[in-house]
């Protein structure tokens, strides 16, 4: 019996070599974000200017007041000098009048990161506001849209009536949500308050936890500081503010003291001295205090993500050697 002429390909061998280049670059995205987070008076300003500056390209905040016009000294926006050093996006952009959310930033921003990235090949995201970066990056569930009266009244009973009974009213209202471990967060549980009230359902029930895929790559950059020099950061921030005009931007706003925006730390402390509820030195401390505590919340959320490594800002060196 005759054995079959075995047939021998004259095309080459298939090496590893020539595999990968055949191979398509399926987990290599061509666009790149460097994400810039951390406590408020923390540095990130300085750094991303100094980051955007070496990389020429330009920076998105996912900061949820610096984009007020109206809001200036309290919000630590940049200078009117670094805003020329670098363009910036999602800075002095809206007005407080606007209905600006974390579902409109994450429509805002996957926009505009898109173009930006499109045409410098990379950009640079920095601030301090943990659910816009996750609105962002991850997506957020859809909740029903709330009636504006239902924020603003919940707005102002917590400006009159405090923490407590913001606390009081979750737990009564949104059981579900009070057992989540958010209570010491009053944007959060007013966001709460407003779904429960608008909707008869927790938020939670809302929270589906899906994740958006994106088509970056992401270097995430948290800044930290040994606490006590934070603090004595935060404190030497504060006097400058009020060195600066502070009080007189307060006083300029005092008609839109019911808006969602300016129940912020250092406006609703000196919107309280205006309506002479405590003395101004009252109200200095207690910005001081309320911004510590805002600085320790901010970084309990950006250390659980683990896209953030962490360094010091005065290195910037260091972290450029990251990139």
């Amino acid at each position: 019996m005759k054995k079959e002429k075995i047939l021998v390909s004259k095309t080459p061998p298939q090496t590893k070599k020539n595999l990968r280049e055949q191979a398509p670059l399926v987990n290599k995205p061509a666009h790149r974000i460097i994400a810039i987070a951390g406590p408020t008076a923390g540095g990130k300003t300085e750094l991303a200017i100094t980051v955007a500056t070496h990389l020429k390209v330009p920076i998105v905040s996912f900061d949820s007041r610096q984009c007020y016009r109206e809001l200036c000294i309290g919000v630590a926006r940049p200078t009117a000098e670094q805003l020329q050093q670098v363009p910036h996006f999602f800075i002095a952009d809206h007005s407080i009048e606007e209905p600006v959310s974390a579902a409109y930033y994450e429509a805002y921003a996957t926009r505009q990161v898109a173009a930006l990235t499109a045409k410098y090949g990379q950009v640079v995201m920095v601030g301090g506001t943990g659910l816009y970066w996750k609105a962002f990056w991850e997506g957020l569930d859809e909740i029903p849209t709330i009636d504006a009266g239902v924020r603003e009244a919940i707005s102002m009973q917590y400006r009159h009536q405090g923490m407590e009974w913001l606390q009081a009213a979750v737990r009564a209202q949104d059981p579900l949500f009070a057992a989540s471990g958010e209570m010491l967060n009053p944007q959060r549980m007013m966001r709460a308050l407003e779904v429960v009230q608008s909707t008869g359902k927790s938020i939670l029930s809302f929270q589906k936890g899906r994740h958006k895929q994106q088509p970056y790559q992401v270097v995430g950059i948290g800044l930290q500081l040994p606490r006590p020099e934070l603090n004595k950061r935060i404190d030497v921030r504060v006097e400058k503010m009020m060195a600066q005009g502070l009080l007189k931007e307060v006083e300029s706003l005092i008609k839109y003291i019911n808006l969602n925006a300016l129940n912020t730390v250092g406006y609703k402390e000196l919107f309280e001295y205006l309506q002479e509820n405590i003395s101004l030195e009252q109200a200095v401390e207690q910005i001081k205090l309320h911004t510590r505590q805002y600085a320790k919340r901010q970084l309990t959320w950006f250390t659980k993500d683990p896209l953030f490594r962490w360094g010091r800002p005065d290195r910037p060196e260091e972290i450029l050697s990251w990139l």
